[in-house]
């Protein structure tokens, strides 16, 4: 079943929705992912986005969304030189990802603070994608609607607690992943809920035992 926004595909600058307006999500949805502005992005291409990446303006995309632009910004196609003059450092790398879909980036960003995030994410084709790793997780975020991600001790109690918290805060949640390197050990849970929660539900769920890191990811729309 297709919406509108599927059929007729996204408001956008460039040529190709998935190389163009679905890469800018891409930057704009790892930059959300580290949560602060970024100083540093390595990006590493596979698939058609390694072999079409200039002549599509994906790398111009791409580098848009991690300086913040929507995939309707004029600015687009200025981007390069705009993370120039803004001091941001990139480079791009041609890479081969094994079962990666076709238009796939892989950016490596460190923010102003020192943060850095590893997020992975396809194209999917009428400006969607979904994002396939986080750091060290294997994920699938598309970015529709917001999400509280957290990082925690792989306890029982942990996740009810989390829910829990969203549930007082009026929150109703819309999709939810779980994954974890080893049992008792790390896990990561995404939370994608209908509303954007307040800063207050975000620092109660930091205070649960076993949550190591807490943070929410608006919806980049």
């Amino acid at each position: 079943m297709h919406g509108v926004f599927d059929i007729i595909g996204p408001i956008m600058i460039g040529p190709s929705s998935s190389h163009t307006a679905g890469a800018v999500r891409l930057g704009l949805m790892a930059r959300k992912v580290l949560g602060e502005p970024v100083t540093r992005a390595g990006i590493m291409l596979s698939g058609s986005f390694a072999q079409t990446y200039r002549g599509h303006g994906t790398d111009k995309a791409l580098i848009a969304g991690v300086l913040g632009m929507k995939p309707d910004d004029e600015r687009i196609r200025d981007s390069l030189s705009i993370a120039k003059e803004q001091g941001l450092e990139f480079a791009f790398q041609k890479a081969d990802i094994p079962g990666a879909h076709p238009n796939t980036a892989e950016l490596h960003l460190t923010g102003l603070h020192q943060n850095i995030a590893v997020v992975r994410g396809a194209s999917v084709g009428g400006g969607n994608i979904l994002i396939t790793k986080i750091n060290d997780y294997y994920v699938e975020l598309a970015g529709r609607y917001p999400a509280v991600v957290t990082i925690q001790h792989d306890q029982p109690g942990v996740i009810m607690n989390i829910t829990s918290i969203l549930g007082m805060g009026g929150l109703n949640i819309a999709f939810m992943h779980v994954a974890r390197k080893n049992r008792g050990e790390e896990a990561m849970t995404i939370l994608e809920l209908d509303e954007e929660p307040l800063p207050s539900v975000i620092e109660a769920i930091k205070g649960v035992d076993g949550i190591q890191q807490a943070f929410s990811i608006p919806a980049i729309g």
